[in-house]
């Protein structure tokens, strides 16, 4: 299978890469991009990356698989992070990981059978102060609750 960006999506790189000095710099906001259009990062992807960017593919797979936020794999339509660093884990992080893995029968990276939810234990979201944390998608939520919590995936469909 390969990997094309759409018209719209070259356009967004092209905006993108005017923000930085060289190309390489721009390949976390061009994996963003990709995984916005395919749903997550496979190796046409990076190849296609590199070849848009001018760069070698290696230096796109270390920048993939190094950070959490870019999926090897697909992931739910709801992608749940939560958060078990030592803020949030002091403040019920691990309690509401164990809520949300019993919730759904998945484990770490997991997708329901359904395609609906994927779960994932992150190290930090960078929400210290407001300590526990989940990400739903692009949505943060914190200062939560096991309660809490129960209401924001009540809402998801």
């Amino acid at each position: 299978m390969s990997f094309k960006f759409t018209e719209e999506n070259l356009n967004r790189i092209q905006e993108s890469r005017k923000k930085y000095p060289t190309a390489l710099a721009a390949v976390m906001d061009t994996l963003w991009i990709a995984q916005d259009q395919n749903g997550y990062i496979t190796n046409e992807v990076m190849e296609e990356i590199a070849s848009v960017l001018g760069i070698d593919k290696v230096l796109v797979l270390s920048a993939a698989t190094f950070y959490t936020m870019y999926h090897k794999k697909p992931m739910g339509k709801h992608h749940i992070q939560v958060c078990t660093n030592v803020s949030c884990m002091l403040r019920g992080g691990y309690e509401i990981w164990k809520q949300i893995k019993e919730k759904y029968g998945i484990d770490n990276l997991g997708v329901t059978d359904d395609g609906q939810i994927s779960i994932e234990e992150v190290e930090c979201m960078g929400a210290c102060g407001y300590a526990p944390m989940i990400a739903i998608n692009e949505d943060y939520y914190e200062d939560l609750t096991k309660e809490k919590v129960e209401e924001i995936l009540g809402t998801l469909k």
